[in-house]
């Protein structure tokens, strides 16, 4: 849909230019006043400077193109390293948290072998009076 529209509108670009370089050409529409770009005098007609003011817009729009391409360019090579690194990370974080569950899963398999016969997994000691249990 973009491609035909921006297709369209360059063509139409192309038209005006062309008809309003042909309209301004002969002796007719000749520059009356000096007109001077960095020293230089033009003394053309004004459809040769409408041409020479197309031209410098075209070399405009090819710098902004390429300064647009390398931007990015750019982006998407840090976009691709940032994912990259991200991943790393994630994959780090995840060892970590799996270390660090079996550190705990082996803590408490040592603390359930070295607790006494009498003492329950919550920790508390039961003693027995008159029958009952209660915890200390």
């Amino acid at each position: 849909m973009f491609l035909i529209l921006g297709l369209i509108i360059l063509l139409v670009a192309v038209i005006v230019a062309f008809v309003g370089v042909m309209g301004n050409l002969g002796s007719a529409h000749e520059l009356t006043n000096d007109f001077s770009v960095f020293g230089y005098h033009v003394t053309s007609s004004t459809g040769a400077l409408f041409l020479y003011g197309i031209a410098v817009g075209v070399v405009g729009l090819i710098g902004l193109y390429l300064l647009l391409a390398a931007v990015r360019r750019a982006s998407r090579r840090s976009a691709g390293v940032s994912r990259r690194e991200s991943k790393v990370v994630d994959r780090e974080r995840d060892d970590l948290i799996q270390q660090r569950d079996a550190a705990r899963a082996q803590a408490e398999e040592s603390r359930a072998d070295d607790r006494p016969a009498d003492v329950p997994a919550s920790g508390h000691r039961r003693a027995k009076w008159f029958g009952r249990t209660t915890h200390r």
